[in-house]
């Protein structure tokens, strides 16, 4: 399938020195983007909490496995690997929000996702691909979720408060039909996110 390689050198010159001397870092995840009305849904969330970073309508994802740095190389070994996978396409539903951290040390603010076994198996089969391309396991539990919101120092004041209100979110049921190789670039206002390749679901 091939993947687009995207900046610093997304010039063919800058493309063709990453390949040649292997120095072009890239910074990879496999994850979900989501329709624009379940994007919308989500962004109605954002306000009314103290101190929190709100995420970007287009950087809201589900991640399915974190990837880490990587030379172009290792990157379209992982690029061939995802490609083998096949899945039906299913559906997911958001339900519910928490957190990550504990006691006045909250770090992320999460949307739920309804279990599903249409992801659960995708994830798995992602999570395979990986390893056969030569990255180590993740070596820890997947909980999907969508990050909303992020937090520097102390929880909010009023988090409890915001929890009341929103706690009980739920959206429609949605369709999964692909599932997409990013990268990431840290910039002003936080990370943004390249799709480099999407990976289609079978009907």
């Amino acid at each position: 399938m091939g993947i687009r390689v995207s900046s610093p050198y997304s010039s063919k010159a800058g493309l063709a020195f990453g390949l040649i001397f292997e120095g072009f870092i890239m910074r990879l995840f496999v994850g979900l983007s989501f329709p624009n009305d379940i994007r919308q849904s989500l962004c109605v969330l954002m306000s009314g909490l103290d101190g929190a970073r709100w995420v970007k309508s287009d950087s809201l994802h589900l991640t399915l496995r974190f990837i880490g740095d990587v030379s172009t190389r290792d990157a379209a070994d992982l690029d061939a690997a995802l490609s083998t996978i096949m899945e039906p396409v299913f559906s997911l539903r958001c339900l519910g929000l928490g957190h990550f951290g504990k006691g006045d040390k909250v770090r992320a603010l999460w949307a739920g996702i309804v279990p599903n076994d249409g992801l659960s198996r995708l994830q798995v089969k992602v999570e395979r691909a990986a390893v056969r391309a030569g990255f180590g396991d993740e070596g820890r539990k997947f909980k999907p979720h969508i990050t909303i919101a992020r937090f520097r120092g102390r929880k909010p004041r009023n988090l409890g408060d915001y929890l009341d209100v929103h706690g009980a979110f739920s959206t429609a049921l949605f369709p999964v039909a692909s599932f997409t190789l990013f990268e990431s670039h840290m910039g002003h206002g936080g990370s943004h996110y390249i799709p480099l390749t999407n990976y289609s679901l079978t009907a």
